[in-house]
């Protein structure tokens, strides 16, 4: 069976056959919570539909229900849901699991958990092409290598024995995708397939997916919070919030002139790479605060060592930002953690005000990338925020409830909030915790491990606005890594852009943006995605020109 179904319709010829998709007056309710409230659009075959919105708008309930897979949940869903010819609300599990894979696949945000650890991937691909198909495992086999080589996996036949865990996360991606493909869908759900990617990996997965739509034929509804990923990969777009569609149409007339004030403000929280920053009131001293020289990080004995961080120094000055963007694996993360005392380098030194650091101290402290893991579940965030002033020997409770209490108010939450657990909050929320606990400890230095790289653009602009407010009133200087080029350019007045372990670029932030020298700077700029459909598709053109043959 070939993947090469090339099509000569139009998308014009293609709406006027049945609808791919025919979702009418959809309601999915979880309990007294309504997550999907009467929505309802259509999806032609072979043509591309982004469902946008922030974290709990109910995009990735719709995605699911129109796989059935809220059956059994104890969810209430009603409404008409029809996909490829099968009234999904009608189906018996026979039909559901003959739509599912064959007729309709789907592309999960997290392939860790979508991949069975235990078993090589090709393995994985080759049991749902047996499924679907009842083909011989010899044949199995090597349709999973087929697919493999497809999403463009190298060597795919060496590849295919590969675990999840031996793949990088693009690679794991690739993976899934080709998951996908192997029965030929006529329908391909991808929800948020690239939120953990970097830039680069992101717009190879966005091209990737382009591409296989231009060569199969087949259906795309593109589930995210990027609106710039939308602008790259779909036709149209329906903007959601609590459930209902707030917006509909072109993806160039919607984010190029949006109708409603919600998609006017989602649009205006998206950071643009191609915006200066605007200057803060008070800059940043000569004082340099923190100074790394020639620092070394290796993982790893004998022949197996390899340096994480390679001679990097840099130095960081009262009260501005230093950026530090780069790839997954480019080393910023473990650079971050020497900064802070978290990790002890391998060669090289870090000075606080002229004196040699070793170990964590309360002037430089660290946001983590994820809340989540930061926050203790069993402890309350109140309990969690103390943990520094209990460290520098505050005994008295009273006085450390009264400090939390300031401190939680200080990053917009309620200070009657201390008792409750972190899975009460919002993402957002849980964030503003891990800054405010870095607030306790008074510090002049904070480091931010892409503290809002798992956010939506609306609650990412809050936290970004939060840390740029408390930098001025505190003096603070920030070290902010990331891998978003768009946020690192909004909050930055200095950048450094590493690359395997080392800078390869760095200097004032407008200059690295604007005019960058280094080639691996500029294959960074030209993979962020653009808000103008022309332009990304422009982009794409250039990427595809530049991609080995």
């Amino acid at each position: 069976m070939s993947l090469e179904k090339h099509s000569n319709e139009t998308q014009a010829d293609r709406s006027q056959d049945a609808a791919l998709v025919e979702v009418d007056d959809l309601t999915v309710a979880f309990g007294s919570l309504r997550a999907v409230d009467g929505l309802s659009f259509r999806l032609a075959k072979g043509a591309a539909l982004g469902l946008v919105g922030e974290s709990g708008s109910g995009k990735s309930t719709v995605a699911s229900a129109l796989l059935g897979l809220h059956r059994g949940t104890g969810a209430e869903v009603g409404g008409t849901i029809r996909v490829a010819g099968t009234d999904v609300q009608a189906a018996s599990e026979a039909e559901l699991r003959g739509l599912r894979g064959a007729k309709a696949a789907m592309v999960f945000q997290d392939p860790l958990s979508s991949l069975d650890p235990y078993y090589a991937v090709g393995d994985q691909i080759a049991e749902v092409y047996r499924v679907h198909t009842k083909a011989s495992r010899r044949a199995a086999r090597a349709r999973a290598v087929d697919v493999l080589d497809r999403v463009g996996i190298p060597d795919a036949v060496r590849r295919s024995r590969s675990r999840p865990h031996e793949f990088s996360g693009g690679m794991r991606q690739r993976a899934l995708i080709a998951m996908a493909l192997a029965c030929e869908p006529e329908l391909l759900i991808a929800d948020e397939p690239t939120t953990a990617l970097d830039v680069t990996v992101q717009a190879q997965i966005l091209d990737l997916l382009h591409t296989l739509r231009e060569e199969t034929g087949m259906g795309l509804l593109l589930v995210t919070h990027d609106v710039g990923v939308a602008a790259e990969s779909v036709d149209d777009v329906l903007v959601m919030r609590h459930g209902r569609a707030v917006e509909h149409g072109p993806v160039a007339a919607v984010l190029g002139a949006p109708g409603q004030a919600y998609t006017r403000e989602l649009l205006a929280a998206v950071p643009r790479v191609e915006a200066r920053r605007v200057p803060a009131d008070a800059s940043g001293s000569a004082d340099v605060v923190l100074e790394a020289s020639g620092l070394r990080r290796e993982f790893g004995r004998g022949k197996r060592a390899f340096a994480a961080v390679d001679d990097v120094s840099l130095t960081v000055r009262r009260g501005e930002t230093l950026g530090i963007v780069g790839e997954s694996g480019s080393g910023k993360t473990t650079l971050g953690r020497m900064l802070v005392g978290l990790l002890e380098p391998t060669a090289g030194e870090v000075r606080y005000e002229g004196r040699l650091r070793s170990g964590v101290g309360p002037a430089v402290q660290m946001v983590f990338q994820d809340p989540v893991s930061s926050l203790n579940p069993r402890r309350s965030v109140g309990e969690s925020i103390a943990d520094p002033l209990r460290a520098r020997g505050e005994r008295d409770e009273g006085r450390v409830r009264e400090r939390v209490g300031e401190l939680l108010g200080r990053v917009g939450l309620d200070p009657a909030h201390f008792d409750r657990y972190p899975h009460e909050f919002s993402g957002g929320q849980r964030q503003r915790v891990g800054i405010a606990r870095a607030l306790a400890a008074e510090p002049h230095v904070i480091v931010c491990d892409e503290p809002v790289s798992a956010l939506d653009v609306t609650t990412q602009a809050q936290v970004v606005a939060l840390l740029g407010e408390l930098q001025r009133e505190l003096g603070l200087a920030l070290v902010f890594v990331a891998h978003d080029l768009a946020v690192v350019r909004q909050v930055s007045d200095r950048v450094a852009v590493m690359r395997r372990g080392r800078i390869v670029e760095s200097g004032p932030a407008d200059e690295v943006y604007d005019n960058p020298q280094n080639p691996y700077t500029r294959q960074l700029l030209a993979a962020v995605p653009a808000l103008d459909p022309e332009i990304a598709a422009w982009r794409r053109a250039v990427r595809r020109e530049l991609t080995p043959a």
